[in-house]
């Protein structure tokens, strides 16, 4: 099944406009390069096509840095489009040169994990490059094709599968699962463990499982650090990996005016709530489990995040909680002004806490459920 990409025509008119490179950073296996492919078999123009993962003859001549050969590699083409860029050491200062030297050119470039691409090419490309992000299908792609009523329908399975592409083209539960304990076996640390340094992925693991048992709580780097019998330093290194990695992601406390805020802990969610099942060997229907909550929080606020992305929308997400125990779970600051909201899988409606009401009396608050959060995730 072909599902529209709400980047595709936002990338496509800024590749045709060509004055600068585009980046599209996303997880493996999302479509980036599905994406990309797509979009230039329709603008139609001879392209130079480099996969990073696979070495070839032109490797020597694009790592070279050097014009005369970079002339040779380039010449009759109109366009050149390199794939899981993070793999070519220095790569920025040959797309610099590209971007400097070859008006005719446009440059399109793609990576899976932001540890060693966004250093290698943010600071000698800057004012050179657009960058985007591509997550795991979004709600608001799939409403381009499936009704109100389709989607409600199939929420269950985008809580227990999540929304990776690959998934939508598999039938039953045993095909579904066995691609997701694939995709985390062989892709979900493949970059991580190789420009991370990190010699031993079990730890990784662990570490990934205890933080998807805490999905929608604080998390205690302290505690992380004692349970998995590393330093806090260590922890706190592994999940920043994680989360270049696009793997997971952290929010933090909201405080403006009250010493009882919480802020000294971040929660952290997974960028596909199919992922987080995997690593932890539940793909339990709804009924059957006790964690319904957590994955729908973690669901509305990556969706939250896809939408917010993809509408080129400039924001920031928190969440907010006091020591007596109120709490909102996602804070959306956007154009000075501040949303609240609280996530409820039922159809119930949840009272604003009166002390958030209080403190920001300018700000709103609303409780997402099974009959708003279409217009909470989608356009």
């Amino acid at each position: 099944m072909k599902i529209p990409r709400a980047l595709h025509n936002k990338l496509k008119q800024e590749f045709l406009r060509g004055k600068k490179g585009i980046v599209l950073y996303g997880p493996r296996q999302v479509g980036k390069t599905t994406l990309v492919n797509d979009i230039l078999n329709k603008v139609g123009i001879k392209t130079l096509v480099l996969n990073a993962d696979q070495r070839g003859p032109w490797w020597e001549l694009f790592t070279s840095r050097e014009l005369t050969k970079i002339k040779l590699l380039l010449a009759g083409y109109e366009a050149l489009f390199i794939d899981e860029a993070q793999r070519i050491p220095e790569a920025g200062l040959s797309i610099k040169i590209i971007l400097d030297n070859f008006s005719g050119i446009k440059v399109f470039i793609t990576g899976s994990s932001s540890l060693d691409l966004a250093s290698k090419i943010n600071e000698p490309l800057t004012g050179r490059i657009y960058s985007y992000k591509l997550f795991p299908i979004a709600q608001q792609e799939l409403l381009t094709i499936n009704t109100p009523y389709e989607l409600n329908s199939y929420l269950e399975e985008r809580l227990v599968y999540g929304s990776y592409p690959e998934i939508f083209s598999l039938a039953g539960a045993s095909s579904k699962t066995e691609y997701l304990k694939n995709l985390t076996g062989t892709y979900l640390y493949k970059d991580l463990l190789e420009f991370g340094d990190i010699r031993n992925s079990t730890r990784i693991h662990d570490l990934l499982k205890l933080l998807a048992f805490q999905v929608g709580n604080e998390v205690s780097l302290s505690e992380l650090a004692a349970s998995l019998e590393l330093s806090r330093i260590t922890v706190d290194r592994y999940i920043d990996l994680l989360e270049k990695s696009f793997i997971v992601f952290r929010l933090s406390g909201f405080s403006r005016n009250l010493r009882k805020e919480v802020t000294k802990m971040d929660k952290i969610y997974f960028y596909d709530t199919g992922v987080r099942n995997t690593v932890i060997g539940n793909f339990n229907l709804l009924k059957n489990r006790d964690d319904v909550g957590r994955l729908w929080e973690n669901f509305l606020v990556m969706e939250r995040m896809k939408r917010q992305e993809y509408t080129q929308t400039i924001y920031s997400h928190y969440f907010w909680r006091l020591t007596t125990g109120a709490e909102l779970d996602l804070v959306e600051e956007r154009e000075g002004k501040l949303f609240g909201f609280e996530f409820k899988y039922s159809a119930k409606t949840s009272k604003v806490p009166k002390s958030w009401v209080v403190t920001y009396p300018n700000a709103s608050a609303q409780t997402v459920n099974r009959n708003n959060w279409l217009q909470f995730v989608a356009d």
